[in-house]
């Protein structure tokens, strides 16, 4: 019985470092099986964690994340993108009334 890690590497088969490993096996399942299947186990995974560890872990994870954000991008930072997400809060909702008005204006010209 062969084990593909035991192998020694020849001229016909080059020795790949475990990042070129990992990206050649990632993409790979990604043609068999799709990016949606990333987003599945991931959701799978993050359930996991979340019954292992519990709401306070995500909590920890998240307010150490933003410390690190705020020390490497400054408050500005946070500024500029709760911007950012309000403009395109704002141009979802008057795309939402365009859209609500073109149904109604459509249903009365076929009543």
């Amino acid at each position: 019985m062969s084990n593909a890690m035991s192998k020694k590497p020849t001229p016909e088969s080059p020795t790949i470092s475990v990042r070129e490993a990992g990206k050649k096996g990632g993409e790979t399942v990604k043609r068999r099986h799709g990016e949606r299947y990333y987003k599945t186990i991931g959701r799978k995974g993050g359930l996991t964690i979340k019954d292992v560890y519990g709401r306070a872990f995500y909590e920890a994870s998240g307010s150490k994340g933003g410390k690190t954000t705020r020390e490497r991008h400054g408050r500005e930072f946070y500024q500029e993108i709760g911007h950012k997400g309000g403009q395109r809060v704002k141009q979802l909702i008057e795309e939402g009334k365009r859209a609500a008005q073109e149904a109604a204006q459509a249903a009365e010209h076929t009543a």
